[in-house]
């Protein structure tokens, strides 16, 4: 009887596992194609196979996104050996009911494609927001996705013609029948084949043209569906598994969990740029004022952040880190040891800057055109941040009111009723501080050589300071001439 029941036991775990090897996995593709997604998606495919399951669908509802991404989730379903693949693009109420540009792509990476009726795929050239609107990217990115497009759609046993037209607006692809076949053709192919089943004796006749030049080509789900791109269309994914031979019930769906939510946020183009806006204030604010204090803390915790998330998407390796650190020193040195704002400030914030650059993408020197496409835009993103933040570092030092905790960052006016104080001191003109107040009149001697910034002693305090544009050497005997938020403007003194 124990026997009996030991074996009644293990028969059930056995063919209770082998039920949930054989389930489905739903891995959902939505809104821009981004790094995070690639993240997203790797783990999906992950679990999927260590929940043994022998189909991932892909749900795909995407308007597309940055190639690069794409290609590498392209990529990543390619390599499932173990599952099989299917792209589904449902028309869901809450969906777009595309799968339109990378969409298209990722969908011709999977062993077979299924759509709901209403929805549409195609339409997979890169494309460049510009002043002017939309723009078709250069021919050298749009041959590189065209080849691999092609290509994907060769292996997964697509017409090859049909993924050309998807990318390429001088493709014209006509629908053709040969003894009673349906098939789509290329403008460039349609001649050859007519002459061919001619020489063979087969029925050839000319159909509709699907895109003429200068479109591109979108296929609705009944159009992919008659040809023979697209395996079926059902109603949703329920439908989809019950197609596949899987019960709906036992679909496993992967769903974002706070960290996919947390990565998606900190990279995201917004909350990246605005990181980098702050970091960028923040460090001229440093720079800009003697010793350190606040606005260098902010910096590197805006710095941390920007880098964590690239990181987390693994495009911060190496040699960004080393830029990174480089950067980091020289701006030490520039705020530590060499007086004023020189060679060593400009070296640690271009450094900075390029690792910035560098930690948006997956490289270094481009290989092919979209990747070269993809730097300047990063290069692009990264000037226009500098521009925003020197104009407002200029706003932070000349426009926003000396009140508050801003007065413990730079140093007020002379007589604006904040006083001229010294970094660090107490804003109320009452407070005293070891080397005393900062006003103008002042005297004091150049520490080092003024070229024309450098470093002077004044009232007792180590500061630093710039002439009008004359250099001065080391211990000469200086005036305040000017204190007017973090610049302390000396002239010499005449005996």
């Amino acid at each position: 009887m124990k026997k009996t029941l030991l074996f009644t036991v293990l028969l059930f775990v056995f063919l209770s596992f082998s039920l949930a090897a054989e389930g489905a996995w739903v891995v959902p593709i939505e809104g821009d194609i981004e790094a995070s997604t690639v993240i997203f998606i790797r783990r999906g495919i992950q679990q999927a196979k260590n929940a043994g399951a022998d189909t991932i669908i892909f749900r795909i509802n995407t308007f597309g996104g940055r190639v690069d991404s794409a290609l590498q989730i392209a990529t990543l379903i390619g390599a499932v050996d173990n599952a099989r693949t299917v792209a589904f693009v449902p028309a869901a109420a809450e969906g777009l009911g595309v799968s339109w540009s990378a969409g298209a792509l990722i969908s011709f990476a999977c062993s077979e494609i299924y759509m709901a009726p209403g929805t549409s795929i195609g339409a997979a050239a890169p494309v460049y927001q510009t002043a002017e609107g939309m723009e078709m990217a250069p021919e050298k990115s749009v041959s590189a996705v065209r080849t691999q497009l092609a290509a994907l759609a060769e292996k997964n046993g697509y017409p090859v013609g049909v993924a050309l037209a998807m990318v390429d607006a001088d493709i014209v692809l006509q629908e053709i029948s040969v003894d009673g076949e349906l098939q789509l053709v290329t403008g460039e192919e349609l001649p050859q084949l007519k002459r061919q089943a001619e020489k063979e004796g087969r029925s050839f006749e000319e159909g509709l043209v699907l895109v003429e030049k200068e479109k591109l080509l979108t296929l609705t789900a009944g159009q992919m569906e008659k040809y023979g791109i697209s395996s079926g269309t059902v109603a949703d994914v329920d439908g989809l598994a019950v197609l596949l031979g899987h019960d709906g019930k036992a679909l496993e769906y992967q769903t974002y969990d706070p960290f996919d939510r947390f990565v998606i946020f900190i990279t995201s183009a917004g909350v990246v740029s605005l990181l980098m806006l702050i970091g960028l204030v923040a460090t001229y604010l440093e720079i800009t004022s003697p010793g350190f204090g606040i606005p260098g803390t902010v910096a590197i915790l805006a710095y941390s952040v920007v880098f964590l998330g690239s990181a987390l998407i693994g495009y911060f390796d190496s040699f960004e880190l080393i830029l990174l650190l480089v950067g980091i020193a020289l701006l030490a040195v520039e705020i530590f040891i060499i007086p004023g704002f020189g060679a060593a400030g400009i070296g640690g914030i271009v450094c900075i800057a390029a690792a910035l650059i560098f930690s948006q993408q997956d490289f270094i020197v481009p290989e092919f055109s979209w990747q070269t496409d993809i730097l300047l835009k990063n290069a692009a993103r990264i000037g226009l941040i500098f521009l925003g933040s020197f104009t407002i570092f200029g706003l932070t030092l000349f426009v926003v009111p000396r009140t508050g905790i801003f007065r413990r960052l730079v140093l007020g006016p002379a007589g604006s009723g904040s006083s001229a104080v010294a970094a660090g001191a107490d804003t109320s003109p009452e407070a005293e501080t070891p080397g005393g107040l900062i006003r103008t009149g002042d005297q004091g001697e150049a520490i080092s050589e003024l070229r024309p910034a450098g470093t002077a002693r004044i009232s007792g305090r180590r500061v630093s300071v710039q002439t009008q544009g004359e250099f001065l050497e080391a211990g000469t005997r200086v005036e305040v001439l000017e204190v007017w938020g973090s610049r302390i403007v000396v002239r010499e003194r005449k005996a």
